[in-house]
């Protein structure tokens, strides 16, 4: 694991902010932060630098976009040989209905969040995406019925 940066008051309270709303500008971000334009400028880019701010996105709505319909998948592969967690790792990478993938303890090797727009399409990606992955044992799905909480920021 990577050693935290060691991060000063004002660039937490940058981070804080950009994380919900980072298309404000340089200008706006430093009258919220009480400092001049220029050095907040070059605060962000120092964090963009140091990998602090990964990237900057648009958050879109799944459901508006067709692409609501959200499962969790527990995957567990046939072995742990480098082999079979190489290909699943690649293999998911190129998965566009995968938004996340964790590598997790337990039961299980890695956990799944997949967006598809219905239960048809999930039984299709099951059979013909996920189904003809070699290194796939066996997975369980839980299908999400509400989100009571979706952050996407850090707590800092």
């Amino acid at each position: 694991m990577e050693k935290a940066v060691k991060l000063d008051s004002i660039d937490i309270n940058i981070l804080r902010i950009l994380q919900e709303n980072s298309q404000l500008t340089t200008k706006e971000l430093a009258q919220k932060v009480n400092l001049s334009a220029t050095p907040v400028f070059e605060r962000v880019k120092r964090l963009e630098r140091e990998g602090i701010i990964k990237r900057y996105i648009a958050l879109i709505d799944a459901e508006k976009v067709g692409n609501g319909f959200c499962v969790f998948c527990a995957v567990k592969l046939k072995s742990l040989t480098h082999n079979y967690v190489e290909d699943f790792i690649v293999g998911v990478k190129e998965i566009p209905e995968v938004v996340e993938c964790y590598n997790v303890s337990g039961e299980y090797d890695y956990m799944l969040k997949i967006q598809v727009p219905d239960m048809k399409s999930y039984q299709h990606f099951i059979l013909n995406v996920l189904g003809r992955m070699e290194s796939l044992g066996s997975l369980t799905s839980m299908f999400v019925m509400d989100e009571i909480k979706h952050e996407y920021g850090v707590s800092i």
